[in-house]
């Protein structure tokens, strides 16, 4: 390959990797995957997150009104921000993610009604602000084309996780900046497609919801990783994420006007407290698990563990792989 982005896989990533597989495993035989007003439910949410971290300020309830074509108050923008949102994530299963001309179809798709040259690469220098202050200058324009095609290449070469090249290829495409509006919902979009051919079930996960409500951290992982010249901070802000998304979809199974379950903030608990409440919610809850919601290394919670064991707490039944845990009163 002639070119490989700069990022480290280190212990607490392989902790997440692992952790999001077991969720990933436990989900797809859930209502996440069988019920369709779960799935447009979280295609609602999806959208207003993407669209609302660039200032969108649509509700929920007008997207879901602007989805099944009722009439809506906002403005022209807004409205065309999220009719192309509609457009390019109902179209997102048909696209592949190594296919340049996919990428420029999709973004047309997302930004034909708000910019005059939707679907092309920029040909102007861009940058990104904080205030008065420049945060980041992307690579000049005549270079983006050569770029996005060196990063598609590596996508399409790399041995590495679908987890891993999916979030590394998001902060890339956040680099380049390749168009002059438009790259945050497209390396959001389509760092969902990447996950999505790995696993179905991410078409219907609300990962950029998510991201909404963590927004600084979002683009305070992007500046991190760009200071250092490495993205691994960006890896490991993304995963946890993508962790803490599936733990939320793993409770709220349920349809509107029933009873949903409050996620519990493990990471407040002392670590023994958090264990027994993940215990309970889930006797064959994995370790690995443990350390990625509680926000400990394996170490950490495997001393807490025996802890707990030689206090009589909690007990193993069965074996390290197939067996699971027991509160004790």
């Amino acid at each position: 390959m002639s070119y490989t982005p700069p990022f480290k896989i280190t212990t607490k990533l392989l902790n997440l990797v692992a952790a999001i597989s077991e969720q990933v495993g436990a989900l797809k035989a859930s209502s996440l995957d069988a019920s369709p007003q779960l799935r447009k439910q979280n295609r609602i949410k999806t959208i207003t997150g993407t669209l609302a971290i660039e200032g969108n300020t649509l509700t929920e309830e007008q997207v879901t009104a602007v989805l099944e074509g009722k009439p809506v108050l906002g403005s022209v923008r807004e409205l065309a921000e999220v009719q192309g949102a509609i457009l390019a994530y109902e179209a997102l299963p048909s696209f592949e993610a190594n296919n340049i001309q996919h990428l420029l179809n999709a973004h047309k798709m997302m930004m034909a009604d708000i910019l005059v040259n939707a679907g092309t690469f920029r040909d102007k220098p861009v940058g990104i602000h904080k205030g008065k202050d420049v945060v980041h200058m992307a690579p000049p324009a005549h270079r983006v084309s050569g770029l996005m095609a060196d990063l598609l290449e590596w996508m399409k070469n790399s041995d590495d996780h679908p987890l891993i090249v999916s979030t590394v290829f998001h902060y890339e495409f956040e680099f380049i900046h390749p168009f002059i509006d438009g790259n945050g919902r497209m390396g959001r979009l389509w760092q969902t497609l990447i996950l999505s051919k790995w696993q179905l079930l991410f078409l219907s996960l609300p990962l950029e919801s998510v991201i909404k409500d963590k927004q600084q951290g979002y683009y305070d992982a992007l500046e991190q990783s760009d200071n250092a010249a490495d993205c691994t901070p960006f890896l490991q802000f993304m995963l946890s994420v993508i962790a803490e998304a599936l733990n939320i979809n793993s409770v709220v199974k349920t349809p509107v006007n029933t009873t949903v379950n409050t996620p519990v903030n493990f990471e407040r608990l002392k670590t023994p407290d958090a264990i027994l409440k993940m215990i309970e919610a889930n006797k064959d809850v994995i370790r690995q698990e443990m350390a990625v919601k509680i926000g400990k290394n394996i170490r950490t919670i495997s001393r807490a563990l025996k802890k707990l064991q030689d206090d009589e707490r909690v007990k193993r039944v069965g074996s390290d792989k197939s067996g699971h845990w027991k509160i004790m009163d």
